[in-house]
């Protein structure tokens, strides 16, 4: 059975996407720690990170890289962190997250709350500065 991110990346279910190419998908998460805070996930549907070969795996990273980029030209914040955690979804994937301090990592500290409209101009910026 493919996993959410697979029906993301097949158009299954929407999403807001930030960047795209032949191998990646880079979209935001709808319950960010904060605003902006993006997935990127490689296509080919692999669930434990390091079981991804080391060519998808330098690709997935460089991409990561990128978007981290782009990200902080365009969102207020110190840093861009990143988080490879893996368990609540069966694919593979790595939290780009805007961060002042490293409380800003915190998984289970609870979501920013924003809408569709603002998701999508988010994504839009972000995409803008790739």
């Amino acid at each position: 059975m493919a996993s959410i991110f697979s029906k993301i990346i097949s158009g299954e279910i929407p999403s807001f996407k930030v960047y795209e190419d032949e191998l990646c998908y880079a979209f935001l998460d709808i319950r960010p720690l904060k605003k902006g805070h993006t997935l990127v996930i490689p296509k080919q549907e692999i669930d434990y990170i390091f079981d991804i070969p080391d060519s998808l795996y330098s690709h997935l990273l460089l991409t990561a890289k990128k978007i981290a980029i782009g990200m902080k030209k365009v969102l207020p914040c110190e840093k861009i962190g990143m988080s490879v955690v893996g368990l609540e979804v069966p694919h593979a994937h790595i939290h780009l997250v805007p961060i002042n301090s490293v409380k800003d990592m915190t998984f289970g500290q609870g979501f920013v709350q924003l809408s569709n409209e603002e998701l999508a101009e988010i994504a839009d910026q972000i995409a803008a500065s790739i």
